[in-house]
């Protein structure tokens, strides 16, 4: 989902280094246009993208990869040609390319921006005013930010409903006590990624006082978390997306963030600054679209993919159709 916040200046050539890796290794030389017959529906009306060529990325993730598609669909019923290279590896390949113009644009979280690319520490509560704090604080990067979505997909930590009874589980204070209290008991899987950002494991340690012993955090793929942690042997506790389909279809329950450790992570369209001085109309393409994607749509679109198994182009363009957007043919 994210990727660890870069602190020193060696950390950053680190990253610099990992990002050029991305630009090369990840798919941003290639793509496939999109050949969808769309058009306008309530959005894209007299085509103000008629000829133009635009790419579009995202990370490797599942909502990542329906957003992404859903700003291709967009594009493509305004009458761009659009080529499709979402699916990048990792935070920093997909952001390096939007920021270079290897790619016009993505959707983006706003807690990323803010601690991963930007820097910052301390979380900004609001929503509106993080939101406002990363697109004034980007400008300087060639990042323009459009207005987010409601959806937040921040981190949680999830339980099943076995475990969460017989651990007396409710929220990351609980989850404190129990690293105490039963060290043994306290084994939490989630992803690489998570183990090492400053908003993941090494963070929300030191906010709640985890005492987890060494070996207890299992690291594995995103997708498989869930299912472990339904099943419940493997390990107690599992991080989880909050917009995740797989959250309500297999019955977890998201322990509360108490202390309000969690930063909000907002999907907005990131787009490269000079793809909007040349076409300002994508932004009154986006914004409607965007309004409408809160946290229930986001749980409901990722669940047809992960749970159901659809293909997430689809799952994107029968949203667009069904709400107006665009129309087929």
């Amino acid at each position: 989902m994210r990727l660890a916040q870069v602190r020193t200046a060696v950390a950053g050539a680190g990253a610099l280094l990992l990002a050029a890796a991305g630009l090369s290794g990840c798919g941003l030389t290639s793509g496939s246009p999109l050949a969808d017959s769309v058009q306008p529906g309530s959005i894209g009306k007299g085509r103000p993208l008629d000829g133009v060529q635009l790419t579009v990325t995202s990370k490797e993730f599942t909502e990542q990869i329906i957003l992404g598609q859903i700003m291709g669909l967009v594009f493509k019923a305004a009458g761009a040609e659009v080529l499709d290279r979402t699916g990048i590896q990792g935070s920093i390949g997909a952001r390096e390319a939007v920021k270079s113009g290897a790619a016009d644009g993505m959707y983006e979280y706003t807690g990323t921006a803010w601690i991963t690319y930007l820097g910052h520490t301390k979380r900004v509560v609001d929503p509106s005013e993080q939101w406002e704090a990363v697109r004034e604080e980007d400008r300087r990067n060639g990042i323009a930010w459009l207005p987010a979505a409601p959806l937040n997909n921040t981190y949680a930590l999830v339980a099943n409903q076995a475990n969460a009874q017989k651990y007396r589980l409710r929220t990351l204070s609980d989850v404190a006590r129990l690293t105490k209290k039963d060290p043994g008991a306290a084994t939490i899987c989630g992803g690489s990624e998570f183990s090492v950002r400053e908003d993941g494991l090494p963070g929300v340690a030191k906010t709640y006082g985890f005492a987890l012993r060494r070996g207890n955090f299992k690291k594995m793929d995103d997708g498989i978390v869930y299912t472990q942690v339904a099943e419940g042997a493997a390990c107690a506790l599992g991080v989880a997306a909050t917009t995740d389909g797989r959250i309500p279809e297999l019955k977890l329950k998201v322990l509360e963030d108490d202390r309000h450790f969690f930063p909000n992570y907002n999907a907005a369209p990131e787009m490269n600054s000079a793809t909007m001085r040349k076409y300002p109309a994508i932004a009154d393409l986006l914004t409607p679209i965007t309004k409408r994607l809160t946290g229930a749509a986001a749980q409901r679109l990722n669940a047809r993919v992960d749970v159901d198994g659809e293909d997430p182009h689809e799952v994107a363009k029968d949203w667009l159709v069904r709400e107006g957007f665009i129309r087929e043919g």
